[in-house]
């Protein structure tokens, strides 16, 4: 079997008395899409840059494309391609000067042969004369993926990737991603929006340090063990105020003109909910539970290591 792309275990951060990554194992196989969830703070890119050597842990091992993290980290940059949060490129240069740069900084023959493939590829051709300041928010997302992957990483890892971003950047960018993975790279993603997590192919959930659920989201959905009713009709804002806080109800959000409930104990969920509706003659029925709604509940079930 192929080894693992990237295969950690234990792995810690300490920042003085403030442990932001705590004993955190996972592995990433080869040309997956692994998505990375987790509150803001909760140590989700601390993890991503012990992963390609820009931090070196506290405790814990691994290995990152063969390499040891500890050991060879100069060797697993060169091999990974890293998108940060925020935008991070010359704004007073041009979409191909800008790859120019980046060319020169990998020592890549010939540069100019490169960019234009990378420019072709990414359907940036057409703008690669425009000033990088100057491009909207999926078209800078686009010139970062083009940078990120010119020379042509085994390890894509983005960080938040499109926070800010249009629905259908978004769409086309995750397009470009599944194609990426399809010809072998592996990607690592931590987003915060649910509908990106369900096109990954497994997903991890930090909180607060802690590796608390890994799998597939289906596997992640289901293990959490929740019920889902939604409550409808009825006085909503009545109905919210008696159900938060009552037996066997661990959340209560407002879906437009209705109630989703939610709850680990799903029989006692379910008595709760009938009672307090049928004194206000509303309606309850079943429905999935969603991925946010396991992120929601993992967010309470952890403590905040920063407090």
């Amino acid at each position: 079997m192929t080894a693992p792309a990237i295969s950690v275990q234990n792995l810690t951060k300490r920042y003085g008395d403030k442990t932001v990554v705590n004993d955190v194992s996972m592995d990433v196989k080869t040309g997956e899409i692994m998505g990375f969830l987790g509150p803001n703070g909760s140590g989700k890119t601390t993890t991503i840059r012990l992963m390609c050597g820009l931090l070196e842990p506290n405790a814990g091992e691994g290995r990152v494309l063969g390499y040891n993290i500890r050991t060879e980290r100069r060797a697993i940059k060169r091999r990974v391609g890293y998108m940060t949060q925020r935008f991070s490129f010359y704004e007073d240069l041009t979409l191909e000067e800008n790859l120019n740069f980046v060319a020169g900084l990998y020592g890549m023959t010939p540069v100019r042969q490169t960019v234009r493939d990378t420019l072709e590829n990414l359907g940036l051709s057409s703008r690669k004369a425009q000033l990088a300041g100057s491009l909207s928010g999926g078209w800078k997302q686009r010139l970062a993926l083009a940078a990120c992957v010119m020379h042509k990483p085994d390890l894509l890892i983005l960080d938040e990737p499109t926070a800010g971003v249009d629905p259908k950047a978004r769409r086309e960018f995750w397009d470009e991603i599944h194609a990426l993975a399809q010809g072998g790279m592996t990607v690592l993603v931590s987003t915060h929006y649910m509908d990106e997590a369900e096109r990954c192919h497994r997903i991890s959930y930090i909180s607060y340090g802690h590796l608390v659920a890994q799998g597939t989201v289906t596997d992640v959905v289901r293990n959490a063990g929740l019920t889902t009713l939604v409550v409808s009709d009825g006085d909503m804002a009545g109905l919210a105020r008696a159900l938060k806080g009552a037996k066997g109800v661990d959340q209560v959000a407002p879906f437009g003109q209705t109630l989703h409930v939610v709850g680990r104990d799903g029989d006692l969920l379910q008595q709760t909910v009938a009672d307090i509706a049928k004194k206000q003659n509303a309606t309850v029925t079943h429905a999935q539970t969603s991925l946010e709604d396991v992120f929601i509940q993992l967010m309470g079930d952890t403590q905040d290591n920063m407090a």
